[in-house]
């Protein structure tokens, strides 16, 4: 981490992560075969209305093609590059298999150039190798979890993150998920060994709103400070109560002050064997 000296305002408690040391080239130049153009909707659906409110502008970004499913299975392949990806919060590595083809996949910790990887269910628990979790012993730390074997990594997939597999209970494997809950996931599904790339990440410090703007997110305005026929905490003369037992959103679900969240009839509750742990056990940012 890097740390700005206070020569401003702004720049009093800023930080940044120093991707010179991080990465193999910080220029942004990745492959154009495995790029392709998107459109920022600024938080608006097709009708143009807003949905997601405070996005909007930003810089332009490229998006990179990263592979989420690995479908090529026992072709041992060869990493080129670690490159900087603005569409997500770890980093990615340009890998080349040994039958000539090259794919960008999420790169873990501790992975550099000229490393060797491979999908394949006789592969050995390595950092960046993806076998299917039943191969995988208890205590080993994985990422780029499936939730359905074939569809693709959907857990553990944001910078720093990493599920740990805590048991192996017949036709299903139990993982301690990053939000300490305990989940069970079939043992069929693939994951990657290891922990997502730039650790560092949830320490960084934005410093202004410059800056904020520059990742494409706009001034939030306080509920509070709302008209009532805008938000449930609206309205009121002077500095008003919000006038609820609880928090609530803009469109009148419950927020924060660990409230549940979580619907009661949830298709995948009955994967859970233990519900997260609130607060700074969970270990964000309190």
């Amino acid at each position: 981490m890097k740390k700005y000296k206070p020569t401003s305002a702004g720049r009093r408690d800023g930080s940044v992560i120093e991707y010179k040391k991080k990465l193999t080239s910080t220029k942004s130049n990745p492959l154009k075969s495995l790029t392709k153009g998107k459109k920022s909707t600024g938080g608006r659906n097709s009708q143009g209305r807003t949905t997601n409110l405070y996005r909007g502008n930003g810089n332009k970004r490229t998006y990179r093609q990263v592979d989420f499913k690995y479908e090529k299975r026992d072709v041992p392949a060869r990493v080129e590059t670690i490159e900087y990806d603005p569409y997500r919060s770890g980093f990615i590595a340009l890998v080349l298999y040994k039958d000539g083809e090259r794919r960008y996949i999420l790169a873990p910790q501790n992975l550099a150039p000229h490393d060797e990887i491979i999908t394949s269910e006789t592969a050995k628990v390595k950092v960046g190798n993806r076998l299917p979790l039943r191969a995988i012993s208890v205590g080993t730390f994985v990422y780029n979890v499936e939730i359905k074997p074939g569809a693709g990594a959907k857990l553990a997939r944001s910078a720093g993150n990493y599920a740990e597999v805590v048991a192996q209970d017949g036709a299903y494997t139990l993982l301690r998920m990053p939000s300490t809950e305990i989940r069970k996931v079939l043992s069929s599904a693939w994951a990657s060994v290891g922990a997502v790339s730039n650790e560092e990440y949830r320490l960084v410090d934005i410093g202004k709103a410059g800056r904020a703007r520059h990742m494409g997110l706009r001034p939030k305005t306080r509920g509070s400070a709302k008209n009532a026929v805008d938000h449930p905490h609206g309205g009121g003369e002077g500095r008003a109560p919000r006038g609820h037992r609880r928090a609530r959103t803009k469109q009148g679900r419950p927020v924060g002050k660990g409230q549940k969240t979580r619907s009661p009839r949830k298709y995948s509750n009955v994967f859970i064997v233990e519900r997260r742990k609130p607060g700074r056990l969970m270990g964000g940012k309190r």
